[in-house]
């Protein structure tokens, strides 16, 4: 029997361009990050995959071209932090 995940997967979705902060209260629960390449990512949990559908047509309509969509690992932890199981 395997666990439940703890809550909604997470993505990661990296875009070519940057964005100014305004825009993360239009990525619902999302947060906004401009990394060292030029790029925006966003990252954070979408509750199913029609509210993913809904998160790419609002990178479309931005018209910034999609660098990359990962979904993380629901255990994935941060570096340097370690997993202690009982």
């Amino acid at each position: 029997m395997s666990a439940l995940p703890a809550g909604p997967p997470r993505y990661e979705i990296r875009l070519q361009g940057r964005l100014s902060a305004r825009w993360a209260a239009w990525f619902d629960g999302m947060t906004l990050t401009t990394a060292d390449d030029a790029a925006t990512v966003l990252a954070g949990p979408v509750v199913d995959q029609a509210a993913l559908h809904g998160v790419l047509q609002k990178v479309r309509d931005l018209g910034l071209p999609l660098i990359s969509l990962t979904a993380l690992d629901p255990d994935a932890h941060p570096a340097g932090t370690e997993r202690k199981t009982t």
